[in-house]
């Protein structure tokens, strides 16, 4: 989690760009849940989930980041919180957000996925999904799901008819271009609105696109990068 670690790095600048990007990606209504997928494992959805959660969340937003992903679960292992009770606690026990969420900082909560259940997709397409994410839309400025690869199972597409907009994570180098092409595909085929495409991965060492951040934002402190 960068974002908490390095808040002045250039990564986490990027971070504060998606965030902009967002904010401004329609103009007829608020975006206020975004799905988090990807068209493999391994690409980095929930480091930007919950990167971008850190960062809507600095901005004075109330931010709630759910992990979705009831098969292989990764949120609670980034923020290194307790994954005893969950999602699926909440939804099979009904269970108060408040009681099984983590405040993590100030504006953040998060909601981890909880025991892992037997039947996540029928779980996650359920009546009493639906009716939790529109609770949580009145009580919170942005809600982010992180949800398992699109082509791997259905939950992220299951999801994405939930949200306003989905992000597709793709790994520079090492996602396939048709895999790429079929997440688009399955997404489209159920009414998802794709905000667009997080790029992660990318090799920086010649720091280009980076140049105006490293000269700028270290001159400020005194070291001059040449």
């Amino acid at each position: 989690m960068i974002m908490h670690r390095k808040p002045k790095s250039p990564v986490a600048e990027a971070y504060r760009t998606l965030r902009t990007n967002i904010q401004f990606a329609s103009f007829d209504k608020d975006i206020k849940t975004v799905v988090v997928t990807s068209s493999g494992p391994t690409e980095g959805k929930s480091t930007t989930a919950g990167n971008l959660a850190i960062s809507m969340a600095e901005m004075g937003k109330k931010v709630l980041l759910i992990d979705c992903d009831l098969r292989r679960p990764s949120i609670h292992k980034k923020f290194k919180i307790s994954n005893q009770e969950g999602l699926s606690n909440l939804l099979v026990e009904n269970a108060k957000v408040e009681d099984v969420a983590v405040k993590f900082m100030d504006n953040l909560l998060i909601l981890t996925s909880g025991k892992i259940p037997p039947n996540p997709a029928e779980m996650l397409s359920s009546n009493k999904m639906r009716n939790f994410i529109s609770e949580m839309k009145e009580e919170f400025d942005f809600i982010i799901l992180d949800t398992p690869p699109v082509i791997a199972v259905t939950d992220a597409q299951i999801l994405s008819t939930m949200a306003d907009g989905v992000l597709l994570v793709v790994s520079s180098g090492q996602a396939e271009r048709e895999a790429v092409e079929r997440s688009k595909t399955l997404l489209v085929n159920v009414g998802a609105n794709i905000l667009g495409v997080v790029l992660n991965k990318v090799e920086i060492n010649s720091r280009r696109g980076y140049g105006y951040y490293y000269y700028y934002g270290n001159e400020k402190e005194g070291n001059k990068v040449k």
